[in-house]
């Protein structure tokens, strides 16, 4: 397995909770470019149109009320081909990591991350989408915790 990325595990946790929300309202993949910081992070995602005003305050209420049911965020390794039928893998391989770690955020998201996380929602506070702007079929978030 490869060492942790040395993320600020509030950022990196409400990021997870971002790409989640993501998929889920917009039906898109998960963010391929992100940049997180203690200060402020963004993440990049391919979309067919712009989110409306309305849908990104929505994006931001659904992901505040994630974090408000005080999720554990949990670990599990699995081997590489059973998270391989699972997750989608394409940036590592089987013979650098043949063991995935695996992290859960409640039932709300699964996803092979090497970050550090906090240990519970609860420890992310006023998250907030400070701005937005779409671009070539690219949204960008911008936020902080």
């Amino acid at each position: 397995m490869s060492e942790k990325k040395n993320y600020y595990a509030p950022m990196h946790t409400a990021e997870h909770i971002l790409n989640r929300t993501m998929v889920n309202m917009f039906g898109c993949e998960r963010s391929e470019n992100c940049h997180i910081e203690r200060k402020k992070s963004k993440c990049d995602f391919k979309l067919d149109k712009e989110p409306t005003e309305e849908e990104i305050k929505l994006l931001e209420q659904k992901i505040k009320d994630v974090i408000s049911n005080n999720y554990d965020i949990t670990e599990k390794i699995l081997d590489f081909d059973e998270a391989n039928k699972i997750f989608n893998l394409k940036r590592i391989t089987k013979e650098q990591n043949p063991k995935v770690r695996i992290i859960s955020i409640g039932d709300y998201d699964d996803c092979p991350c090497i970050g550090q996380h906090v240990k519970n929602t609860s420890e992310l506070a006023n998250f907030r989408i400070t701005t937005t702007n779409f671009n070539e079929g690219i949204f960008r978030v911008r936020f902080k915790v």
